[in-house]
């Protein structure tokens, strides 16, 4: 077997352009890693570029329309960055349109190596690469696709190429995966593992909720739930301290997460109980109808919290559940299942809730499964695409929640020291581990420096180390390649011209903590780019990127500047920029004089833009996505 690793259009002009999924930074830094592995195994290298000159204008008809120049010959554009440039031995493929097998060059090049695996890498999966991808495989090529080195400015179109794809054999993995299976003399280990093509068999998935929940009466769905809540009550000190050895959760926001989920399911019963009693009128009758069965698919951060509130609403409003937690927090998802059926050991859990347990291939083979009506979700931005395509091709509900890149605006006439109170902890706390975390102050210019020193000793007085005690606040982060993650980001965004300050100082955690290498003090960078990658992408680590602005139109610009929209608030004593705020403001959650972090128990919880798909969850947002309407005629009329 002779692999040969293409590199499509890593040219600056496409890293540099907004929208990229990975952002360019990791994107760069993964296909380093890709280059370097394979060179490092003597693997052969074709570097294809986008070239258009003015000279002879073969521009594709879009660009000459949009009156675009890109990947101009001779322009810094043109080029890749430094770790990705041609060494000599290597050859270089050029193109004007898509695919690069349009002139023979490419082609002869690898019928000439005699290669037969082909590994690709670039942007954008839905365009250039795509046509790569096929290029190769027609001319009966094994390819694999290096995920995490392949982007795209449109992640929809990017997950429906990756379904079609993949149900054509083409491979998907990880740079490490491909690097492991890569031997020291170039070939490909033969027991590498084949595509994964969504399969249904070995997913247990109840049966609808028409044969099973639906046929539970409601006070004893509630009775499962409110016993479950006492159990939650009971256990709370217990719990927060298996999610500190889990995930690293501080056992002080564990044990407030546990006793939140139990208030937040008497709220659910609650709300469903006074559903139930207005379900039935007169004629024309409008009912409220269960969906089926719903997958459910949850994050790590908040394992008790996030899939309780989306179980129990569905099971109160006569659903079966099928539920798809993270593989980061198996230990805690097992606890839950055990802990419901303790709370009714009379009533068969399975068949109304079944625990799937996987990564990502589990969670598709999951949203595909023809006993599936309908897919709640909470997670990444990748995820979320990648299920919004399963979900739209199956016609099913959806409601999906994707993080948040939340701003807070501090201005001139602020409570100073109390918005920096307020904004470190809501930045900091949990190491910035969740969707709702202050990840961005924009503070006016006249207050700077004053807010700065605020933050600064606020941030200093906030705990940070061993989960286990009860006064820390930050602890690690959930895994050490998380943390390897984050502080690449960091790195880069100090090269890019960013003032990075830590105001604890780093330091060796004790080895009793555990989570060796996923330790990171909390950081606060100022950065003047609004397109700066540390801007406009998601850190989910302990992070606060500050940014200025002297007038109000310049603030409300970079606080919406970004393509998520879950959380923002305003510190301020104006009555007219509190006005202002909530006019403007594009957000599904704003607060006042607040933090961005955390939220009401029973108040609906939805992002605008990219933070969400679908109705918001929660309050009375449960019964629209649980329930279908269902108008009936003629009741009662002879």
């Amino acid at each position: 077997m002779k692999p040969v690793l293409l590199l499509v259009d890593l040219q600056r002009d496409y890293l540099d352009a907004p929208g990229l999924e990975p952002s360019a930074g990791q994107l760069i830094h993964e296909c380093s890693r890709l280059l370097n592995a394979c060179r490092a195994r003597g693997i052969p290298v074709i570097h294809i570029w986008t070239s258009v000159s003015r000279e002879r204008d073969e521009r594709m008809p879009h660009w000459k329309a949009a009156d675009r120049w890109r990947c101009e010959v001779g322009t810094p554009g043109h080029a890749p960055p430094a770790s990705l440039a041609p060494q000599p031995g290597e050859h270089t493929v050029h193109k004007t349109g898509f695919s690069p097998f349009t002139k023979p060059e490419l082609g002869h090049h690898l019928a000439e190596g005699g290669f037969d695996h082909a590994i690709i890498a670039g942007v954008h999966l839905h365009a250039c690469v795509r046509e790569t991808i096929l290029g190769a495989y027609e001319r009966g090529m094994t390819v694999w696709v290096a995920d995490g080195a392949t982007g795209s400015d449109d992640p929809l179109h990017a997950a429906i190429t990756r379904r079609y794809l993949g149900q054509r054999g083409i491979r998907f993995a990880s740079v490490a995966d491909i690097s492991a299976m890569l031997e020291c003399n170039g070939t490909v280990v033969t027991a590498a593992r084949p595509a994964i093509i969504p399969t249904h068999t070995d997913i247990p998935v109840p049966r609808p909720a028409s044969e099973g929940m639906n046929l539970v009466p409601m006070a004893e769905r509630a009775h499962l739930l409110e016993t479950l809540a006492r159990q939650l009550e009971h256990q709370a000190h217990e719990l927060a301290r298996a999610m500190a050895d889990e995930i690293g959760k501080p056992v002080y926001h564990g044990e407030r997460e546990v006793r939140h989920t139990a208030a937040m399911l008497r709220k659910v019963m609650q709300r469903a109980a006074d559903d139930a009693a207005t379900n039935h009128g007169d004629a024309p009758e409008v009912r409220h109808r269960p969906l089926g069965t719903v997958a459910i698919v949850t994050p790590w951060n908040n394992p008790f919290y996030i899939p309780l509130s989306k179980i129990a609403p569905a099971l109160l409003y006569g659903n079966t559940v099928a539920w798809k937690p993270s593989p980061l927090a198996p230990g805690i998802a097992r606890r839950v299942i055990q802990m419901l059926q303790e709370s009714r050991p009379d009533l068969p859990l399975p068949s109304i809730l079944t625990l799937v347990e996987g990564g990502r291939e589990a969670a598709a083979q999951l949203m595909n499964h023809p006993g599936i009506h309908a897919v709640t979700l909470t997670g990444s931005l990748e995820t979320g695409f990648s299920a919004h395509e399963i979900c739209a091709r199956r016609h099913l509900p959806f409601q999906a929640e994707l993080g948040g890149n939340n701003a807070a605006l501090v201005w001139e006439d602020a409570d100073l020291p109390e918005a920096a109170r307020l904004i470190a902890k809501g930045a900091f706390a949990q190491a910035g581990q969740r969707c709702t975390a202050n990840r961005r102050v924009i503070v006016h210019t006249s207050c700077k420096d004053a807010f700065l020193s605020h933050l600064q000793q606020e941030t200093r007085r906030l705990c940070w180390g061993d989960p286990l005690q009860e006064s820390t606040r930050i602890g690690p982060m959930v895994t050490p390649a998380h943390c390897e993650r984050f502080r690449r980001l960091l790195d880069r965004a100090e090269t890019s011209g960013g003032t990075l300050t830590c105001p604890q100082e780093e330091r060796e955690p004790h080895p009793s903590w555990g989570h060796e290498g996923a330790w990171h003090p909390p950081a606060i960078i100022s950065c003047d780019n609004p397109r700066a990658e540390v801007v406009q992408h998601e850190s989910f680590g302990p992070l606060l990127v500050m940014q200025t602005a002297n007038r109000w139109d310049e603030a409300i610009s970079l606080l919406n500047g970004v393509p998520q929209g879950l959380a923002a608030a305003v510190f301020t004593r104006s009555e007219e920029v509190t006005a202002r705020f909530l006019a403007d403001a594009r957000a599904g959650i704003l607060k006042v004089n607040q933090s961005t972090a955390d939220a009401g128990l029973d108040l609906p919880f939805g992002g605008w833009k990219s933070s969400g798909i679908g109705p918001p969850e929660h309050g009375r947002f449960d019964r629209e996505f649980y329930t279908r309407a269902q108008t009936v005629y003629g009741i009662g009329r002879g």
